[in-house]
């Protein structure tokens, strides 16, 4: 079996190519030439470069091969300019589509890594109850819109088409975290630094899922993904907004620490200037505007049945668990 993963440099798709070298497949690992190869030091992976800003050209580079099953974790969570965003996470799922299906590339199963955040801030009533598959999706960050519009242009290549339907499944994983992460990473920085800060006093419901179990969630829905479903992963539980930086602190030792808990506004003025000084510097700032959105969001529950049911996901890895791992790799590779 052969089968290509987009954005294997990246967090998730490293792993991805991992897997996939475990279980035999012939793996191609699609990168930018620029894109770091830290991760993807195995022999048997082989490296195509896919530009997938370009259909056309993505055609000339696929042409010469066949991949049975194709998963998709391209894409960006922050950017300088919000245009970038629709740039690669939409279009470029277009481009790479079109090209699969001009070629008539006979996948057997195209899964595409989408997120939580399609559906943004809903059922913000306590108490919170868990976002539905059947929910209306409401995203309040680019990334989310980015995300969601590339779900629907998916769902219209099916609709009543008289064509043989196009096998996608697409994966809205929640918070993903685990060794090589850097976002989560900036906590466990700031904990050893001595602070901890948090953002709003009205409750706060979230929820996480390790990298190995979004992994595990991919190949089964290589191997039992019905064309055109959408499942949300997490572990299967929910935590409460001080659970997490407690579960760091403990596995660095309980160093000393100042906990502060800002206003809402606090965190509106200092993601304006974040935004604007990655503007004038061309660095892009971890507080920006669609981060604003993200930390005053307070439910991030949802409903993984679907996917306990049709695909036989088992989350393997609680918090506990996966933050201990996570901070035992930091602290082995230099990073902490």
């Amino acid at each position: 079996m052969k089968i290509l993963v987009t954005g294997a440099s990246g967090f998730i798709g490293s792993y991805i190519v991992e897997e996939a070298l475990r279980r035999g497949f012939d793996t191609w690992a699609a990168m930018r030439r620029s894109s770091s190869k830290q991760f993807l030091k195995d022999e048997r992976i082989n490296f195509i470069e896919l530009n997938l800003d370009d259909q056309q050209q993505l055609e000339q580079q696929l042409k010469d091969h066949t991949f049975d099953y194709v998963v998709h974790a391209a894409g960006v969570t922050k950017c300088l300019d919000h245009r970038d965003f629709f740039r690669i996470n939409t279009e470029g799922t277009k481009h790479l589509v079109g090209a699969l299906l001009a070629l008539k590339m006979p996948i057997r199963r195209f899964v595409y890594i989408s997120s939580l955040s399609v559906f943004g801030a809903i059922r913000e009533q306590q108490p919170y109850t868990e976002i539905l598959e059947t929910d209306t999706p409401q995203p309040n960050t680019d990334y989310g819109r980015s995300k969601l519009e590339a779900e629907r242009w998916l769902d219209s290549l099916n609709a009543n088409s008289e064509h043989t339907p196009f096998p996608y499944v697409i994966l809205r994983p929640t918070g993903v975290y685990g060794p090589r992460e850097r976002d989560y990473f900036l906590m466990a920085q700031s904990i050893k630094n001595h602070s901890d800060f948090a953002v709003g006093y009205k409750r706060q419901d979230i929820t996480f899922v390790y990298v190995q179990d979004v992994v595990q969630a991919v190949f089964l829905a290589c191997e039992k993904g019905q064309t055109g479903r959408k499942y949300f992963l997490s572990d299967g539980q929910v935590y409460q907004s001080t659970t997490f930086s407690d579960l760091i602190r403990r596995e660095l030792g309980s160093p000393w620490w100042i906990r502060i808990t800002a206003p809402v506004w606090v965190l509106r003025v200092v993601t304006f200037f974040g935004e604007h000084w990655g503007r004038l510097t061309g660095k892009i700032s971890a507080l920006n505007n669609d981060k604003y959105n993200i930390l005053r969001q307070r439910n991030w529950r949802c409903d993984i049945t679907p996917a306990v049911r049709e695909l036989g996901y088992k989350p393997e890895y609680q918090l506990e668990r996966g933050v201990g791992l996570a901070i035992k790799w930091y602290k082995e590779n230099g990073w902490l």
